[in-house]
């Protein structure tokens, strides 16, 4: 039997970027989505827009750190249309290029929000999604995870460790039929690129992200990487010697 795209679908930073494209992919009749960010504004623009796709959209306001909310908000969703897919997909970037590099409280901010808020969005989904054996859980890490990067040390930090858990997880949860896939998007049109003031080669438009993304969930896919020749470089700066990668990567331009 063919395997179906989820119908009731929860996902984290969904007012901009990859976050906002999964939603509209996934919008049309019969679908439920619960979508949150911090931006009242465009979270509310994307829910229209999804609206109009003719799918039933719920929308918060909410900050993934907080953990107590957020779990309120997923505990809610769930009673309301079981979930069937979680995208943790909220994350902020930050990296070296000010004077000085990267600061103490840009590190912890960083983490705080990708890889604590990552564990406050799927945890409560995993304890719901236990008692009915079944669901799918979906982390949004980084290309930038395969290897610490000078120009962005805790953003490449941070999603390394969700690369780690992610993948961990997904063996760990292999028993309870939950699916737990990790994503690995490189340069995608979003708030965190529209930053960047450097060349971003294979740069991807969020669309264009979405759908592969939602294919390689639909495959069940434990990873979903791309574009393949970023990966290929990144996989090529993990093999070669540690002491020319630094040679290389130290001519990286740094990231505000």
């Amino acid at each position: 039997m063919k395997k179906q795209q989820p119908r009731v679908i929860l996902i984290t930073g969904a007012s901009s970027g990859i976050g906002r494209a999964l939603a509209l992919n996934y919008a049309n009749p019969g679908v439920t989505l619960f979508i949150s960010a911090r931006n009242h504004d465009r979270l509310k623009i994307t829910a229209d827009e999804c609206r109009c796709l003719g799918a039933d959209v719920e929308t918060a306001v909410i900050d993934v750190q907080d953990r107590e909310p957020m779990a309120k908000w997923i505990i809610d969703a769930d009673k309301k249309s079981p979930l069937q897919c979680v995208i943790a997909n909220a994350g902020i970037s930050a990296g070296s290029g000010k004077q000085g590099g990267e600061d103490e409280d840009q590190a912890r901010n960083i983490f705080s929000i990708n890889f604590a808020g990552v564990l406050n969005t799927i945890w409560p989904a995993i304890h719901l999604m236990k008692r009915r054996k079944t669901g799918q859980i979906a982390i949004v890490s980084s290309l930038a995870g395969f290897r610490g990067l000078p120009s962005a040390p805790a953003y490449s930090a941070s999603k390394a460790a969700i690369k780690a858990y992610g993948e961990a997880l997904r063996g760990e949860l292999s028993t309870t039929s939950i699916n737990v896939n990790v994503i690995f998007p490189g340069f995608v049109d979003s708030g965190i690129t529209d930053k960047n003031n450097f060349p971003m080669p294979f740069k991807m438009s969020a669309s264009k992200a979405a759908k592969i993304i939602a294919k390689g969930l639909l495959k069940n896919k434990a990873r979903i990487q791309f574009p393949w020749p970023t990966v290929w470089m990144m996989w090529l700066m993990c093999t070669i010697p540690q002491s020319l990668a630094d040679r290389l990567l130290a001519h990286a331009p740094g990231k505000e």
